[in-house]
């Protein structure tokens, strides 16, 4: 779920214009929610939600001309995007959330990392993508990067010293993970 492709310009980034200010520490609680709200339920839903400076920040709602709004990933939710954004429909060809929820039932391993991409140079991410593609058609602007500073060598050069922290990794039952209530997977990485 892009905010930014999604229609809200203003959601995600620098600065306190920012419903989530991304100079600023945050927390990214990332939910798993099933049609019968047990572990063993097909998975339904994937909910977002920050928490910045003790607030609870629930994700932005979609604002995008012929879909519904609505601020979660859901079946109907990608099937609207794919329609509206004129892409293949992969996510149901695959199986929906379904089949992503069988997947996680037999174990995933988290990866967290500081990368750069060659093959797409990150503009699926925060710039302009499919590349060359007009920029005003819906669903191609992921951000407000224009792509000129995102290639590998370019990166490499300018930011060959970026870091990220990635800490306090929790897991749990729904609304745990946001107090000390939470399992956690690991102190820090970086």
């Amino acid at each position: 779920f892009n905010a930014f492709r999604m229609g809200q310009e203003h959601f995600y980034g620098m600065g306190q214009d920012f419903a989530v200010d991304t100079t600023k520490p945050m927390t990214v609680v990332t939910q798993f929610l099933t049609t019968d709200g047990t572990d063993q339920g097909d998975l339904a839903e994937v909910r977002r939600i920050y928490v910045q400076e003790g607030k609870f920040i629930a994700n932005a709602d979609t604002n995008v001309q012929s879909m519904p709004v609505g601020n979660s990933i859901t079946d109907s939710f990608c099937s609207a995007q794919k329609q509206a954004f004129q892409t293949s429909d992969s996510h149901a060809a695959k199986g929906g959330l379904k089949t992503m929820g069988e997947a996680l039932d037999r174990g995933l391993v988290l990866v967290l990392s500081l990368w750069d991409d060659s093959a797409t140079e990150m503009r699926w991410l925060d710039s302009s993508f499919p590349a060359g593609e007009q920029r005003g058609r819906p669903g191609v602007a992921r951000g407000p990067c224009d792509g000129s500073t995102s290639s590998p060598a370019h990166v490499r050069n300018e930011h060959r010293n970026a870091t990220v922290k990635y800490m306090n990794i929790m897991y749990g039952e729904i609304g745990s993970t946001t107090s000390a209530g939470g399992r956690r997977a690991g102190a820090i990485m970086v």
